[in-house]
């Protein structure tokens, strides 16, 4: 089994590789692809020493799965070759993730719908991942009727040249700027490009993305996405309105017993879910879990994940592992 790694030297890329190397799948050779510019360097892997290659040399080696985290035009052209040749590609960019020939996958919550005749697979965005992990298994007992959703996002959502702009910036000198002002001490509102309604892209696939996922068209979703200055994770805000009536005690108990999940819910005690202790793990955290007395049947979560593990590297992995299991 040979895996080409479209994207290999980027910061979801080298995650990809340190998942890959945790979980120790049978495969004979990977391939570490990067644009031209890399191609030559030394990459290391499981204690070896791989070279990067083009993107049209890993496609003449025919390899079994290919991997994606180099962007959407990338993904838009190469996908689809790949595929033409025998190849399962995973997608980690939003070029399919709307296409409703390609299948959207959480595998905890939706992997049952692969088959072998799908040979493209598109990995959902990082915050709807940690979102639908928690939520999901609510919505599957209570029923979700709207979701009002607040994120806080990480910079590394945005690669490393985001990273770099904060670090240049907290020690006070001028950086190259990636965002439209300076993003440490600060909050920016904007993830992503603004669309006509207002809406960023970034509000906008939280919203399509859980009802593809969830197969639903009758979850009512709002969102606002913002930036912050940090670099282990995504946080998110929560307010679910859900159908039937609950009781705290049972919702904590269903999250209690969702694999993948991990209830911190102690805040008398201080313990509750942040980006510093998510940082370079694969689960969920989940807490402040309470009710909304403002409206009925309603609660309010606090939702944080290393958006490059579960959230891009690790979620892609997991599908590439689901598919193995199921040969």
């Amino acid at each position: 089994m040979v895996i080409a790694l479209i994207g290999a030297t980027g910061l979801v890329g080298k995650e990809m590789l340190n998942v890959l190397e945790e979980k120790k799948l049978p495969f004979s050779e990977i391939i570490p692809v990067a644009s031209e510019k890399s191609v030559g360097k030394k990459i290391n892997y499981a204690n070896k020493k791989y070279f990067v290659v083009s993107i049209d040399n890993a496609f003449d080696k025919k390899p079994n799965y290919v991997l994606f985290s180099a962007g959407s035009n990338i993904s838009l052209k190469w996908a689809p070759k790949f595929a033409e040749i025998g190849s399962t590609v995973i997608d980690n960019s939003s070029a399919w993730r709307m296409d409703n020939s390609k299948k959207l996958i959480i595998p905890e919550i939706n992997g049952h719908v692969l088959n072998k005749e799908d040979r493209i697979i598109s990995n959902p965005n990082c915050s709807t991942i940690q979102m639908l992990m928690v939520i999901n298994p609510i919505h599957r007992k209570y029923g979700i009727k709207r979701i009002i959703i607040s994120t806080y996002q990480s910079v590394t959502g945005t690669g490393q040249k985001a990273i770099n702009q904060l670090k240049i910036e907290s020690v006070g000198e001028n950086a190259k700027m990636i965002y439209p002002h300076p993003i440490y001490q600060n909050a920016l509102p904007h993830c992503d490009s603004f669309e006509k309604d207002g809406y960023t892209k970034e509000e906008l696939k939280l919203e399509r993305e859980t009802c593809k996922i969830l197969n639903t068209r009758e979850i009512a979703i709002s969102a606002t996405a913002v930036r912050i200055p940090v670099i282990g994770g995504h946080s998110e805000s929560i307010n679910l309105e859900l159908k039937n009536p609950f009781e705290i005690k049972d919702i904590k108990e269903i999250l209690n017993n969702t694999p993948g999940v991990i209830v911190q819910d102690d805040p008398k005690n201080n313990i509750y879910p942040m980006p510093i202790t998510a940082k370079g793990k694969d689960d969920v955290f989940v807490g402040r879990i309470r009710r909304d007395f403002s409206c009925e049947n309603s609660l309010n979560l606090w939702i944080v994940a290393d958006n490059l593990r579960k959230g891009a590297a690790t979620n892609t992995i997991q599908i590439l592992e689901y598919l193995l299991n199921k040969k």
